[in-house]
């Protein structure tokens, strides 16, 4: 009986030879251990990554000749992470906050959430869900960029001038100065 594909066949086959170069890698000696920034904490749901279940993608260790901890790459490294969750995510969600904005500026012609998407996609089309996400990107983009970066550095800063010692044992009030610091200067 004749195999019959929907796709054409060069994509099955394309296919079926990364599946076996995967194969190939998986049976080929493996290191014993493959430590990342993320395997510094070990855990349940990290060791469930290490032993196959899924394929386990990080930042070499600084031994490994990734960033070093409080490197200026790592804040630059804390700040670029700041700026892709804040920016992203509040970019994402700008056609919620232009309904939003809409239904307290015109209870009656906006009554709730779904007839408000529908209402501005009528009127204005489906760029009008958008307005406003250049100047919501760039915004959060700084204030993410602030919070994460800083965030970092004013821990180490406060740790530093407590010492060693002093830092251990109040870590979370550092982490709280640090955050309300960081806070301070984003917004």
């Amino acid at each position: 009986m004749e195999n019959r594909y929907i796709a054409p066949s060069c994509v099955y086959e394309q296919a079926v030879s990364r599946l076996s170069a995967k194969a190939k890698e998986a049976a080929a000696p493996q290191p014993a251990s493959v430590r990342t920034i993320a395997s510094s904490v070990e855990g349940s749901l990290r060791d469930k990554f290490r032993l196959g279940a899924l394929p386990v993608v990080g930042i070499p260790s600084a031994d490994e000749g990734g960033i070093k901890l409080h490197s200026p790459a790592y804040y630059a490294a804390c700040t670029v992470g700041g700026i892709l969750s804040c920016g992203l995510t509040h970019t994402v969600v700008t056609p919620l906050d232009v309904v939003k904005c809409n239904m307290q500026t015109d209870p009656q012609k906006y009554r709730g959430i779904l007839s408000g998407f529908s209402t501005v996609a009528k009127e204005q089309g489906m760029a009008g869900l958008v307005r406003g996400w250049v100047p919501t990107l760039l915004g959060y983009s700084a204030q993410g960029a602030g919070k994460f970066g800083l965030y970092e550095f004013f821990k180490k800063y406060y740790a530093d001038m407590v010492g060693e010692e002093k830092a251990d044992q109040y870590k979370t009030l550092i982490f709280l100065a640090g955050s309300a610091s960081a806070e301070f200067f984003a917004d």
